[in-house]
């Protein structure tokens, strides 16, 4: 299986203190990597390092064989993000958010699959209401909805089913599976089982 995303050697600190080292894994079409282990493991320092948020110390990050600072534009490209914060706008709608999100990728925004991201968490009937005007919950699935409309191939997930009732963690899931089988890849660093069959498990400690 070829492999698409090589981590070799990645070594990061926080607050000038080592958070981990000598850190390497691949993944191939169709993976999903979890990252487990206690807080101050590294788990978000990681998922930060590739999404080029912190600099690593050490090591290199290859995208399809090519090392990820020779087109960093094109590597953010590829990548879809769902850190700890939802990252939305609060007096923009929900559905200003997504197209808003989508022209900040360089993408001309597709209605039909923002529509779609908006219907898989059942958020069609809020996609008007400003932001700031949602629950914790409301806007953990619109950040979802956010990560789905992009189509991005990699997708670096921070404690994906935070703040999300039963019915959205199954929805969740449902995204995820459909987003590997299609190919695409994942790393999610989370607390909570994620049931996804063939999950590879890598566990940090401090």
């Amino acid at each position: 299986m070829t492999k698409l995303l090589e981590v070799a050697g990645l070594a990061c600190r926080r607050g000038g203190r080592p958070v981990f080292d000598r850190l390497s894994f691949s993944l191939a079409e169709g993976e999903l990597l979890v990252l487990t282990g206690p807080n101050g493991s590294g788990k978000s320092t990681l998922l930060r390092a590739l999404a080029l948020l912190v600099p690593a110390e050490a090591g290199t990050i290859q995208w399809r064989g090519a090392n990820i600072g020779a087109d960093r534009e094109a590597w953010r490209a590829a990548l879809g993000w769902l850190g700890d914060l939802d990252g939305l706008k609060g007096d923009l709608t929900l559905r200003e958010n997504l197209l808003v999100a989508e022209r900040l990728r360089g993408s001309e925004p597709a209605a039909a699959r923002i529509d779609a991201a908006l219907a898989t968490f059942e958020l069609v009937p809020l996609a008007r209401r400003a932001v700031r005007t949602l629950s914790a919950g409301q806007r953990r699935r619109a950040a979802l909805a956010r990560l789905v409309a992009a189509g991005a191939s990699l997708w670096l997930l921070d404690e994906p089913l935070n703040a999300l009732d039963a019915s959205s963690q199954v929805a969740m899931r449902g995204v995820l599976e459909r987003h590997l089988a299609a190919g695409g890849l994942a790393i999610a660093a989370t607390h909570a089982p994620l049931g996804i069959a063939g999950a590879r498990t890598l566990e940090l400690r401090p």
